[in-house]
């Protein structure tokens, strides 16, 4: 029996984390994958029984797992981003979240047939949407505006409203009357927005306070946050059940924002304990589900979650977003981002069963249509996305522009370049001086440090799609590869090779995962920017045809020609020091030459 809990247990993490790699690998939501391994492991296969394994804790453990992904979504949450779309996200949250009740309700009421009751709580758990899945698209739409910071507040903002709707959707009906019910909502609220701010505040200046003092060795700092986390949730659901997920959340934002102490430690650990609890919760949630509840082959499961798509969110988004300055775009995307998540699945998991219990017996098809909610809004909105937004306007495919650290003249002067050439370009420095000459010359510069926490809410990356660490620090180089990692794809970043005299043993101690891609080549490094710069080398187009080879391109310009980039059809294509530059006909070729080649009459097609 033991062995068979340990396989099982075992089972979880393995499909958790493959399902998570396979969608890495094949750009598919990771969700998808999630529930279809857990329902093929539970129901199917029989190698999962979640109630078996955990018995009564499981319950308990999907709710402390749904409290730390809270938290950790509430650490993404910048009140500066409140300044241009504080309105609207008050209206989503507030408005909006009011009318998907009233509608979900409807719909879940009179199409599929639920009893009044349970539709209510059903509409209330619905208004939820998922943050695991709206922040991993957000990063890859990389939507213009402030569209996306809209989608991302009100995405973690909703999901405790929703729970705490429906826990006092859920009290009233137990007591089964409506004057009482009512008071019992207002009252619940209220206790639930005053404890879930006040102990929120009281958690996140405990570990302000612990952290400024010095009181916990770094060691300890992330086990600290994550026992005052649970604590927190657990203390606030005694007062007021569910109030826990606000105050965590509001935890998070507090922290986010403060300025006394870094954070960052904490951040990266709950980033990777939210990627491994979404995993492990998704395939115990999927594997509880019994074949004979699966509503997929009831046309009125589907044409609900139709209406949740394509009627419901659009008139919500309209309704809520009227004379807030949006254009038609910006909300029908708005309208296009509404998937569920984690939150949904894990609080119709418990409220089915309650609601069995006190009489409701057909409730327990509210699970299975719950989940065929999340799969339906999560393949439709996380496989169209972001061609969506590209149809719409309001994001660009496949940006090409650069993200340059360091702003040295050499490097305003390859960013210039490109900036010619039609892409967009952003230089962060910390040296004043560098950012004023590139302002002066009309390239967007940052006075900033390229590993500032707030950076990524700073920079408007509109059309950037890649990450250049030229700063004459190799360690802040490989630093601000780690720091850009979940905004550019791995492929996309990059950074000087190593200085110094033992570079080649320097290079092999730096692992590949700890680094960017080595721009152009293995003798490039700073210091041999510089002194070519200095020597009056200059960056300079050319371009490649049939008559004008690259071979005639070497031949005319000498032995110290450095191919840096490649223009194609208005892409760009980055030159490093894994593979031998092979321009093709009909390329753009970047490159820096000897300034003396330049005083010769024979000159190639195009520089």
């Amino acid at each position: 029996m033991a062995e068979e809990l340990l396989i099982g247990l075992a089972s979880i993490i393995a499909l958790g984390i493959l399902a998570q790699w396979l969608a890495w690998r094949l750009h598919l939501p990771s969700i998808l994958l999630l529930l279809i391994f857990g329902f093929v492991a539970g129901p199917l296969a029989g190698v999962v029984n979640p109630d078996a394994i955990f018995g009564d804790l499981l319950f308990p453990l999907v709710s402390v797992s749904v409290a730390i992904i809270l938290f950790e979504g509430g650490l993404s949450l910048r009140l500066d981003e409140l300044r241009k779309g504080g309105r609207i996200i008050r209206n989503l949250t507030t408005v909006g979240v009011l009318i998907t009740w009233v509608l979900t309700t409807a719909a879940a009421h009179f199409v599929v047939g639920i009893e009044l009751w349970p539709a209510i709580l059903l509409g209330a758990i619905l208004v939820v949407s998922g943050p695991t899945v709206i922040i991993p698209l957000l990063r890859q739409v990389r939507p213009r505006g402030n569209v996306g910071s809209i989608v991302k507040w009100e995405g973690i903002v909703n999901d405790p409203i929703g729970a705490i709707l429906a826990v006092l959707v859920f009290e009233v009906i137990v007591h089964g009357e409506m004057g009482k019910g009512t008071a019992l909502i207002i009252f619940g609220a209220a206790k639930a927005l005053i404890f879930g701010g006040l102990i929120g505040l009281l958690g996140a200046g405990i570990i302000i306070i612990l952290l400024k003092r010095y009181l916990i060795p770094d060691f300890l700092q992330n086990a600290v946050a994550l026992m005052i986390v649970v604590m927190v949730y657990v203390a606030c659901n005694a007062i007021q059940s569910e109030s826990g997920l606000l105050a965590v959340t509001v935890m998070g934002v507090i922290l986010a924002n403060q300025k006394y102490v870094s954070i960052k430690h904490i951040y990266e650990f709950k980033e990777t304990l939210r990627v491994l609890l979404i995993s492990s919760l998704f395939i115990i949630l999927a594997a509880r589900i019994s074949i004979g509840e699966m509503a997929l082959t009831r046309p009125s499961s589907w044409i609900f979650v139709a209406l949740l798509i394509v009627v419901v969110r659009p008139v919500m988004v309209f309704a809520s977003t009227i004379r807030c300055g949006l254009s038609w775009r910006e909300r029908a995307f708005i309208s296009w981002m509404a998937p569920r998540g984690i939150v949904a699945a894990a609080v119709i998991s418990v409220f089915a069963i309650r609601l069995i219990e006190i009489g409701f017996v057909n409730c327990s098809f509210l699970v299975p249509l719950t989940f065929q909610v999340i799969v339906g809004t999560v393949a439709i909105y996380g496989l169209t996305a972001p061609y969506v937004a590209r149809f719409l306007g309001v994001a660009q495919a496949n940006p090409q522009g650069v993200l340059f650290a360091g702003a040295q003249g050499w490097a305003q002067s390859l960013a210039a370049k490109l900036k010619d050439e039609g892409f967009q370009v952003v230089l962060v420095d910390t040296n004043w001086a560098n950012i004023s000459s590139a302002r002066s010359k009309g390239l967007r510069a940052y006075y900033a440090n390229i590993l500032s926490e707030n950076l990524f809410y700073d920079l408007q990356l509109d059309g950037i799609g890649r990450l250049m660490a030229m700063t004459p620090n190799d360690e802040v180089n490989s630093l601000a590869a780690l720091h850009f990692n979940d905004i550019f794809e791995k492929s996309e970043l990059y950074q000087l090779y190593p200085s110094g005299k033992n570079r080649r043993n320097q290079r092999s101690k730096i692992p590949k995962h700890l680094r960017g891609r080595f721009l152009f080549d293995n003798k490039v490094d700073y210091n041999y920017l510089e002194a070519r710069f200095r020597d009056g080398a200059i960056v300079k187009k050319t371009t490649i045809t049939e008559e004008f080879s690259f071979e005639d391109f070497k031949a005319r310009y000498g032995e110290n020609v450095l191919p840096l980039f490649a223009i194609r059809e208005g892409r760009l294509k980055v030159f490093t020091d894994e593979e031998e530059p092979e321009p093709r006909p009909d390329e753009i070729l970047i490159s820096l030459v000897e300034p003396t080649f330049e005083g010769n009459n024979k000159k190639p097609a195009s520089g």
